[in-house]
């Protein structure tokens, strides 16, 4: 990692929801902070090619700060080795996705940790890579996922994004002392 921008790959089931939502609000608050990272989404057992629903959009829209993006751009895909060989750290939703990288990718195994988990357990005065090495050598906790508002109401989208954006910026805030 080093000097160079920061690669993420924000990780969930479908690639329609939370990990979208998390890709946008990730690429929003670097882009307001100038922070030189990329940011990829990509599911686990995604159906490629699908756009996102019109709950996620709806909640991405009520998100309070988010700047304005083209969400109907978003088209879903699959993981691949290559997203896992290019990211510095895979920000998974939920401990299932940690655990999917590990067994399906284990080059990516130092790399992948639930963003929840990552948000409570990383030392805070510690590097971005001392703070990922700590927690993806931890068993990954399903207390820290986030919910899955899949075939669920608006409610259940609006507060996943609801989550999320909170987790984002708290992400940022532990992250963005980086050196580029």
């Amino acid at each position: 990692m080093g000097n160079a921008p920061l690669k993420f790959v924000a990780l969930c089931t479908g690639n329609v929801a939370r990990s979208v939502m998390l890709g946008f609000m990730l690429t929003d608050l670097a882009d307001a902070n100038g922070l030189p990272w990329s940011v990829r989404t990509a599911g686990t057992l995604a159906v490629e090619d699908s756009a996102i629903s019109a709950r996620t959009r709806d909640a991405l829209l009520r998100v309070e700060g988010l700047g304005e993006h083209h969400f109907s751009a978003h088209r879903s895909r699959q993981v691949a080795s290559d997203d896992v060989a290019w990211a510095d750290a895979v920000l998974c939703t939920e401990a299932n996705h940690v655990r999917f990288v590990r067994t399906h990718f284990e080059h990516g195994a130092p790399k992948a940790v639930s963003l929840g988990q990552f948000l409570r357990e990383a030392p805070l005065d510690a590097a971005f890579s001392d703070q990922l090495q700590h927690v993806a050598a931890r068993e990954p906790w399903d207390e820290f996922d986030v919910l899955d508002p899949a075939g669920k109401d608006q409610a259940a989208y609006d507060e996943c994004a609801s989550t999320l954006w909170e987790m984002a910026q708290s992400f940022v805030t532990l992250v963005a002392d980086e050196e580029y």
